[in-house]
């Protein structure tokens, strides 16, 4: 603890978020959203935990055992999940790695809490509507109010697109071509940009929705706004895709009991275009994967591929059992798998 004079841990803040994240690193600034939000609530953890002013922390207070109690009062008190827990600990690890090169005397602290794992959470099966499903989900949008039109384009693009959800948000129009040959250009990930095609219909949908606002498309202007116009929030997005499963569940037994959020639609996009025939390879520069492995996922999720595999390969069980008594024999059957 310190007096009210600048201490370490003020200078280095101030650093790390003027200096260093956007003009080292050339982060975006999502990501200096995120790892903000990490450092004031750890900050806050530690000051309620030793009744202190946040004013009064300096980089000396701040040991792995309490980042370690931080981590833990986020999953048990704030009831976070493992990953957002692991997102936490990333931007504290961003941080600390920084604190490690520029604060040399506390070299051996950063490295403490360099140290601390990333926790192992259980995989739960992916989210994803069948391609009948979502066209129900659409059914359920009533295109007779302006609201209603501006849903039904915002699905539709979503799942045309596999966009991530913030990818949809930061969408303007001047990144709209509406002309043959319809696309638009996503910025994603680490500001890597991709241009994805639309099919007819998507195109016809946005040219619609941006006539009715009479929206400039050489302009840098926000496509999907709420009633405030102002550009849609995540939570925003939430709402419409939760209100829309709801009223489709009604008629759809197969929707009872699934979910439908932003990154639903994306895997939704992407077995979709499984089963359409493209290969891995394309969907993975279609959603704007960085690594081949994040698209693999995919092709091990959709039952009715795994039905397909399953009937075209011989049940072991229809073997009589006597064929089994030699090696050879055993060996013959194996290889032949």
């Amino acid at each position: 603890m310190t007096g009210s004079q600048p201490n370490a841990l003020a200078r280095t803040v101030r650093q790390f978020f003027s200096t260093h994240l956007p003009s080292v690193r050339g982060v975006s600034r999502h990501t200096i959203a995120s790892y903000r939000y990490a450092l004031i609530l750890l900050l806050r953890f530690l000051a309620t935990a030793h009744n202190w002013s946040v004013a009064d922390l300096d980089l000396a207070d701040i040991e792995a055992e309490e980042v370690i109690a931080f981590l833990d009062d986020l999953e048990h008190a704030r009831h976070h999940t493992v990953a957002t827990r692991n997102v936490r600990l990333a931007a504290l690890h961003a941080f600390f790695r920084y604190v490690a090169a520029s604060e040399p005397a506390q070299l051996a602290r950063s490295q403490r809490i360099l140290h601390i794992p990333f926790k192992r959470a259980d995989h739960r099966s992916m989210d994803y509507l069948e391609y009948a499903e979502l066209q129900a989900v659409l059914e359920a949008v009533d295109r007779s109010t302006a609201a209603g039109r501006r849903d039904y384009a915002l699905l539709a693009t979503m799942f045309n697109t596999g966009a991530r959800v913030q990818e949809i948000l930061d969408l303007r129009t001047c990144e709209l071509h509406l002309d043959t040959p319809f696309q638009v250009r996503l910025f994603g990930k680490g500001r890597k940009e991709r241009v994805c095609p639309l099919w007819p219909q998507t195109a016809t949908l946005l040219r619609e929705l941006c006539t009715e606002r009479q929206l400039d498309l050489r302009a840098a202007v926000p496509i999907f706004v709420n009633q405030r116009r102002q550009p849609l929030t995540r939570f925003g997005v939430c709402y419409i895709l939760g209100k829309y499963l709801k009223r489709a569940q009604a008629t759809v037994p197969s929707l009872q009991g699934k979910r439908l959020h932003p990154h639903s639609m994306r895997h939704s996009t992407a077995v979709h275009l499984l089963k359409s025939g493209l290969d891995l390879s394309t969907i993975g520069q279609w959603l704007g994967h960085a690594s081949v492995n994040t698209t693999n996922k995919y092709a091990t999720i959709d039952l009715d591929l795994k039905r397909q595999a399953l009937a075209q390969a011989d049940s072991p069980a229809t073997e009589s059992l006597a064929g089994w008594r030699n090696d050879a024999t055993i060996l013959e059957w194996l290889e032949s798998l």
